[in-house]
């Protein structure tokens, strides 16, 4: 359950959904526990906060009776009482308000430790969580109202602090003026708005600034300007060099070529602040990226404000290295009056800009580069080493390769991750709600568009071209519609601005301005890189396209491949438009199926190392290849290579249930075996053998069988994970004796880590038999074999083993602490289902140990954890376990409710679970026993024993001695 107070009062149970509340005193009250998220309320607080000095005189009566309005509208168990006061029992990150004053804090330290660009961020997230007014529906709570926005104002006092010191002055002055206006005798706003002022070159009007706030303190407070405030006067008065930028003095600097912004400029405060740094501290910084990123607006803003002349000089007409000089004499004006003769030749246009700059103070920007870099390159370095006042910015796809060159990579532009409560904030999100107001009045992120607008931006990488041209789309089709296109982004995006240069009018011709670029060997690598899904390590790269690294360098170097973490992936607006050039090649099977063979061959070469110490790491590397494992996977289902496929689910089987990731490999699996037929080829009947079991674990319900390859225990399969997963599929045996015989007879053949896996097995059928002495025997035997390999996963079934036996004899401590180390494991492998599994029967030993409230907190973990996994037996047994917590608060209904949810919830086709049932079972007859119900209790008890006789020992005595306690 999540609280917002940031605006109207609202209250989203766990699925995001509204909850009623009430009237004001009910949302007070809300307020006031809020606020105290996680802690006691005193009851003479919120007396005092609900009716300030004139309570009623039954004041407890009367909160009483509120709390009771509270809790049924959020439910009893989350306002506690306590005899000190009252609780709201949600996490303190759960109320927006929290969330926010701990951002703001974050920014707040940032910006202390000297760290403008994280300050920033944390304070746009922390201001991004408000919605309106704080509280403006609870007029009782007006001292929290007041109290949150006082903080509201710090934090954007600190927001535009950070900020100014990232350089963004001329971006801030509108914004400022208006805090200024409404808050007119706040001396550090005023100081902010001065400083704006002064590093945008309007020194006069930072003055005027200082003189209205010095005239209106005086007026209204009769006191004069603080030291703040008077300190920031003298230094515009003095042109300090600590306000960040000088103001400018005497005739305007020029602006030639430099075009006035017809559109706002959105989600680079911090790009702008350290290019402006880079360009005082270098003499040339070039701006690189892919096209459309945004590297032409960048240089221009960098360079509106600069003290100095600026020419902005556009190379993309340009068709011969041999106009470059050219374009810049042109740029600059620079005219030669006299004509030449044989006596005089012409100038060259080189020499002439190396006479006319050597005493000259400017700002030189080449645009667009990357198709005469060599040129560019040679004036830049020319024009460098004989001007020593100039200053050189490029854009470009790829750096000009001097010495000297600070190169200023230009990202796409920031993208909400998935669940952002923020998202509206983060400026791809910003951009293309802004471009879209521009075409369609009115237009907001409201609920239920939002996700639309997600969609688009992510789809377009964060591209700034790509997201305008989107936006614009806005004129002749709703925005669902857009993201619902975007497969054929090319087509769609295909009318921009009449005006921009041809290569920006279209999304294909951004893309193919940079293919263009290529020689034919690095097309052939950019072509065939878009067979991999999610990047490539450069050792795949180079296997599956059959190229040298070199060509992958060159295109990382031109901006088509970008390196993150060492991983090289395209943009997928590139990949789209390389993956149609393979294509048009004729080479989509060659390399598709290529790409399959190595992720065959990893997949094959990870296994075995899923079953060792070094198990992590290798789980971390099959992570970071989840989308190419599954799109060679993919590859196979489509194109009828059963071989290839049985051949990836058999090495991944293992991965995929340490990892939790089931239900998708499920149903791949299922798609497989459609392809594949009743019969696999010859040697691949192991294989065979464990697709069929992995499509039908999502559903936890048991294959067909297996004929030949059903588990005796008394051999070892070459797929070591079918030794885990035959028996769990396949129910309990008939004859537990007779499979651990075998299994013992045949333990010492078996490696390492299927030894410890047989350990394992002949403790649970000890278990089941209920000879408690013998299964924890074996319990340590494993435990001590996994522990010599360092293998976590199989550590974590010993452990949990014993944990369980601790629980079944009553040592409910122990079981608590094993389940804790068996937790730690767990945690470390990343098993979600696992950490669900284990946490639900840590839960079931603090209800033994009688801390409710905690077992409560623990269940309802469990719940959102398997709900996310779809554990559904994990699902039932929380429920179960929730149910118990109500029994033993003497909630009959309650108890009697969740437990027939659980039962519900539990699969009934799926043998491990017979035992959840069972249970569930054993706790409804105890809750019917609680409401009174004796017939309903021995039907249940009836229903056990029945189903327990001669199988589950433990649990056919819980029912017979149910029985017994009710006379039969």
């Amino acid at each position: 359950m999540r609280v917002d107070i940031l605006g109207p009062v609202r209250v989203l149970d766990g699925e995001g959904r509204p909850v009623a509340l009430g009237g004001p005193r009910v949302r007070a009250l809300l307020v006031l526990l809020a606020a105290e998220a996680g802690r006691i309320v005193t009851q003479e607080q919120l007396i005092d906060g609900l009716y300030g000095a004139g309570p009623p005189e039954a004041a407890a009566n009367a909160l009483q009776s509120q709390v009771s309005r509270l809790r049924r509208a959020l439910g009893r168990q989350l306002v506690e009482f306590h005899p000190a006061g009252y609780r709201l029992a949600i996490d303190p990150q759960d109320v927006d308000a929290h969330r926010f004053e701990r951002l703001a804090a974050e920014g707040r330290e940032a910006l202390r430790a000297g760290d403008p660009a994280r300050a920033s961020g944390a304070l746009r997230q922390a201001l991004g969580l408000w919605r309106g007014a704080a509280l403006a529906d609870a007029p009782l709570a007006r001292a929290a109202a007041t109290r949150l926005a006082e903080l509201r104002l710090a934090a954007t006092e600190d927001r535009t602090q950070a900020e100014l010191e990232l350089g963004a002055h001329r971006e801030l002055v509108g914004e400022l003026r208006a805090l200024v206006a409404a808050h007119p005798l706040r001396e550090r706003l005023r100081v902010q708005l001065m400083r704006a002022l002064y590093g945008s070159g309007r020194q006069a009007e930072a003055l005027a600034t200082y003189e209205e706030g010095r005239r209106l303190l005086d007026e209204e407070l009769g006191v004069g300007p603080g030291a703040e405030l008077a300190a920031a006067h003298l230094a515009v008065l003095r042109a300090d060099p600590s306000l960040g930028a000088a103001p400018r003095t005497g005739a305007e600097p020029s602006r030639q070529g430099l075009r006035a912004p017809l559109t706002s400029f959105v989600g680079r405060a911090e790009d702008l602040g350290r290019v402006r740094r880079l360009l005082e501290e270098a003499r040339l910084v070039t701006l690189i990226g892919p096209g459309g990123a945004g590297k032409s607006r960048l240089a221009a803003e960098a360079a509106a404000p600069a003290p100095l002349d600026v020419c902005f000089v556009e190379l993309a007409p340009l068709t011969d290295g041999a106009d470059v000089a050219q374009a810049v004499v042109d740029a600059l004006d620079l005219r030669d009056t006299m004509l030449p003769s044989p006596d005089r030749p012409a100038t060259n246009p080189a020499a002439r800009l190396v006479t006319a700059l050597a005493d000259r103070t400017l700002l030189l920007i080449l645009d667009n580069c990357e198709h005469l870099i060599g040129a560019a390159a040679a004036l830049a370095d020319r024009l460098l080493a004989a001007c020593p006042h100039l200053r050189l910015m490029a854009t470009s796809r790829e750096a000009l390769g001097i010495t000297g060159e600070a190169i200023y990579p230009v990202q796409p532009l920031r993208l909400p991750p998935p669940g952002a409560s923020d998202a509206p904030g983060y400026p791809a999100v910003r951009l293309f709600t802004d471009r879209a107001a521009a075409v369609l009045p009115g237009f907001t992120v409201e609920e239920g568009v939002l996700d639309h607008v997600i969609h688009i931006c992510r789809a377009l990488d964060g591209l700034p071209l790509a997201i305008e041209l989107a936006a614009a789309r806005l004129r002749a089709m709703p925005v669902k519609e857009v993201a619902a296109r975007l497969d054929d982004r090319f087509r769609l995006l295909a009318r921009g601005s009449r005006t921009a240069l041809p290569r920006h009018q279209t999304l294909r011709a951004v893309v193919a301005w940079s293919w263009d670029l290529l020689d034919g060997d690095e097309q052939a690598m950019a072509r065939r890189l878009t067979v991999f899904a999610g990047g490539a390590t450069l050792e795949a790269a180079e296997r599956v396209c059959g190229l040298p690294e070199e060509l992958l360098t060159s295109l990382v170097e031109k901006s088509l491949v970008e390196v993150v973490g060492g991983r090289y992936r395209m943009l997928e607006t590139i990949r789209a438009f390389c993956a149609e050039r393979l294509s048009e090649a004729g080479e989509v099977e060659t390399y598709r199926r290529a790409h399959a063979a190595y992720y065959g061959d990893l997949a094959d070469a990870a296994d075995p190392h899923l079953r060792q110490a070094e198990q992590l790491e290798w789980l971390a590397m099959l992570d970071k290849e989840r989308d190419n494992l599954n799109a060679a996977l993919r590859w196979a289902v489509d194109e009828g290579a059963a071989a290839d496929g049985l051949r990836l689910v058999g090495a991944l089987s293992c991965y995929w249930w340490i990892r939790g990731r089931r239900a998708e490999s499920a149903a791949m699996a299922a798609e497989l075996l459609a392809v594949v037929g009743p019969e696999p080829e010859e040697g691949l009947e192991e294989e065979y053998a464990m697709c069929v079991l992995a499509s039908a674990w999502a559903e936890q319900r048991q294959p067909v069988d297996l004929g030949p390859l059903m588990y005796d225990g008394s051999r070892a399969f070459r797929r070591e994970f079918l030794n885990v997963m035959l028996p769990m599929f396949q129910g309990p045996p008939d004859d537990y004796d007779m499979i651990a015989t075998r299994q013992a007879a045949a333990i010492d053949q078996l490696s390492p880590w299927l030894r410890g896996l047989s350990h394992a097995g002949l403790a649970f059928m000890q278990q089941n038999l209920g000879r408690h002495r013998q299964a924890w025997a074996h319990f340590e035997q494993s435990l001590d074999h996994f522990r010599r390999l360092g293998e976590r996963w199989g550590g974590a079934i010993s452990l949990s083993g014993m944990a369980d036996l601790a629980y079944q004899q009553g040592d409910y401590p122990a079981s608590a602490e094993l389940l804790g180390r068996t937790l730690s494991l767990a945690e470390q492998l990343g098993a979600v289902e696992d950490i669900a599994d284990y946490s639900c029967r840590m839960a079931d030993s603090v209800v033994r140990m009688g801390d409710l409230a905690e077992a409560e907190r623990q269940y309802l973990r469990v719940v959102e954890l398997a709900g996310r996994s779809g554990a559904r037996e994990t699902l039932a047994r929380a429920h179960l376990g929730l149910g118990e917590v109500a029994r033993r608060r003497g909630d009959a209904a309650a108890a009697t409710a969740l437990m027939r949810q659980a039962l519900a919830e539990c699969p009934s086709d799926w043998y491990s679970a017979e035992d959840t049932r069972l249970q569930i079972m054993l706790g409804l007859a105890a809750a019917e026993l609680l409401a009174g119900d004796r017939e309903a209790a021995r039907d249940w008890y009836t229903r056990v024993l029945a189903s327990t006789e001669g199988v589950n020992l433990p649990l056919h005595a819980r029912a017979h001695e149910g029985l017994s306690a009710l006379g039969e």
